[in-house]
């Protein structure tokens, strides 16, 4: 797929309209921040990885999804403080 379709942007704006709808604070008490790191890290390479595949398949649809995916826990451990970062082009944080 080469193109985002109407149907395909109108399926994902429906997820993630739900995912936010569901959202609820919650403060654990014992966070072991660390794992987390290694977590959101895990996850942006796997994410990262499939990206390449979908390009290799010609997916380039899914393709662009799956890094816009990774770089979002790139930019969510940034933000959480568990990625030592500064670079505010690469992610969303502020520079010192």
């Amino acid at each position: 797929m080469k193109e985002v379709t109407e149907e395909k942007l109108e399926k994902y704006f429906k997820i993630t309209g739900e995912a936010i709808s569901k959202v609820k604070f919650k403060v654990p008490e014992n966070v072991d921040f660390e794992k987390v790191a290694e977590d959101f890290l895990d996850m942006a390479e796997r994410y990262y990885r499939d990206a390449k595949h979908f390009k290799e398949k010609g997916d380039i649809v899914t393709a662009f999804a799956a890094l816009n995916y990774a770089h979002g826990f790139l930019d969510a451990g940034a933000r959480l403080g568990v990625f030592d970062v500064k670079d505010s082009r690469l992610f969303t944080v502020d520079e010192d």
